[in-house]
């Protein structure tokens, strides 16, 4: 049977060895967040059970292990905005279907490189080593981001990068061709060689580049308003539970959205939505005008439970210079129906993410609300 290695190694060019030699012995990998505390490394392992782990220079044997299936290329823990992750298994046909997808879309040549400075252990970089170890390019790893170095690789030859939006500001971005940004909210004035991707883990990352379908993904909308994908590039199951597919084949996203003349549309996710007054106010949507206030540095929306409206609709925003609420609400509804402005405002430290830059719903912000 096939092992499976947890690779506990930081992003570089030993990590992209150890996948790519995990893959020629027919072996699956898992990649371990080395940004995670020692507790949370092996409550991960106990969980997910590999069956070897592959630390710098040496490969340890677990005896506790389950072996992999055949045909198993990763296993890939979830973001959990909302919870505890789990951990999708993706085969190499997928990964295979996801490369090929992505060099048509984006027209990937020989002279193109590949720069990886995403955590491998999240699909967002671990989709760059797959692409570039499958599709035979070039690639550059680096073991975190740091934007200094990730402009200077640019300029000396990386063409391709997937980032997250926000570290934009913190670089040149034309100094690549393309960038792939995915991970959290996009933001509407992205630079102009960049590409909005849509799509889960359990998708092999991005399957929708700036609200339309790779080839051979089929999108449709549920009579609740759920967006479900079908693809060749979808989860074969969970480590520990068969994937939740529709009998003909499509993953539910759990992702509210319309898809239109062929154009992907996402509002948020069906767990989010807050009903106030009987209306459906989705807080990405909020979050995305309220951010483009001059005063707000960083908010989150958030529901609160109203004895008149069921919930209101609460601001969260990081500010050095707070406006007042009625001057928020004006903000918002320049754009917005006035059901979707916020009715209270809350000043915090922080708003609570996870480590590309999602924003947390089951966590406190600091010195602010649930």
């Amino acid at each position: 049977m096939p092992r499976l290695i947890a690779l506990d190694l930081a992003a570089g060019p030993e990590f992209v060895d150890a996948v790519a030699r995990a893959w020629d012995a027919g072996d699956a990998v898992f990649p371990l967040d080395q940004r995670l505390p020692d507790a949370e490394r092996s409550r991960l392992l106990d969980a997910l059970q590999p069956t070897h782990v592959r630390t710098a220079g040496d490969l340890v044997t677990r005896s506790t292990g389950r072996p992999a299936e055949d045909g198993d290329a990763v296993v890939i823990a979830t973001s959990g905005t909302t919870g505890a992750p789990k951990a999708a298994v993706l085969t190499m046909d997928a990964l295979a279907a996801a490369t090929r997808m992505t060099a048509d879309a984006i027209a990937i040549g020989s002279d193109d490189r590949w720069l990886l400075c995403l955590p491998p252990a999240h699909v967002g970089g671990f989709g760059v080593v797959a692409r570039a170890l499958l599709g035979g390019v070039s690639i550059d790893a680096h073991p975190r981001f740091e934007a200094a170095a990730v402009e200077a690789a640019g300029r000396k030859g990386a063409t391709l990068v997937s980032l997250v939006p926000a570290v934009l500001h913190r670089l040149d971005p034309s100094v690549f061709r393309v960038i792939l940004l995915g991970g959290s909210a996009i933001p509407s004035d992205r630079p102009a060689n960049s590409i909005a991707t849509y799509g889960l883990t359990e998708t092999t990352g991005g399957v929708v580049y700036d609200g339309v379908p790779l080839d051979g993904v089929r999108i449709r909308v549920g009579d609740d308003g759920q967006v479900l994908v079908a693809s060749p590039t979808l989860l074969r199951a969970y480590r520990d539970a068969p994937a939740a597919l529709t009998p003909d084949g499509y993953l539910p996203t759990g992702d509210l959205g319309t898809f239109e003349d062929g154009v992907l549309h996402v509002e948020g996710r069906m767990d989010e939505v807050i009903v106030t007054g009987g209306q459906k106010v989705w807080p990405q949507r909020v979050e995305t005008v309220l951010r483009a206030h001059p005063d707000v540095q960083d908010v989150r929306v958030v529901g609160r439970p109203d004895p008149t409206w069921g919930s209101i609709v609460v601001a969260e925003i990081v500010s050095s210079s707070p406006p007042s609420l009625d001057e928020l609400r004006g903000h918002a509804e320049d754009e917005l129906p006035a059901y979707m402005a916020p009715r209270d405002l809350v000043v915090v430290e922080a708003i609570p993410r996870t480590s590309l830059g999602k924003i947390r719903r089951d966590r406190f912000s600091e010195t602010g609300t649930p």
